[in-house]
């Protein structure tokens, strides 16, 4: 098992985890451990551009500063995002099983 794969696996076996993706800078999933791909997908699609978003504002504010790390919380969901160069990890949980 290569050292993405077991700390992909790690990070699962954290309580409330509900799923982990590896997105490249193009929105494309390199690893999910998401069953299903729609769900991924979906993910891969929205999420990277908002930590875009949020980068750019964290920029604007402070041209000296940057994103690292991005933490969203609904109801249902809390989507935990580490924006890198060349990749960003999602790490979605349930907040209430991981409370």
């Amino acid at each position: 098992m290569s050292d993405i794969e077991s700390t992909l696996t790690r990070i699962q076996g954290h309580k409330g985890v509900i799923g982990v993706i590896v997105v490249n800078n193009q929105g494309v999933p390199l690893r999910s451990t998401f069953e299903h791909d729609a769900m991924t997908k979906q993910y891969a699609d929205l999420i990277p551009s908002l930590a875009d978003l949020a980068r750019n504002l964290v920029r604007d504010l402070d041209p000296q500063n940057d994103l690292e790390f991005l933490r969203i919380r609904s109801h249902k969901h809390e989507i935990m995002v580490a924006a890198k160069d060349d990749f960003v990890l999602l790490v979605i949980q349930d907040p209430a099983a991981s409370a």
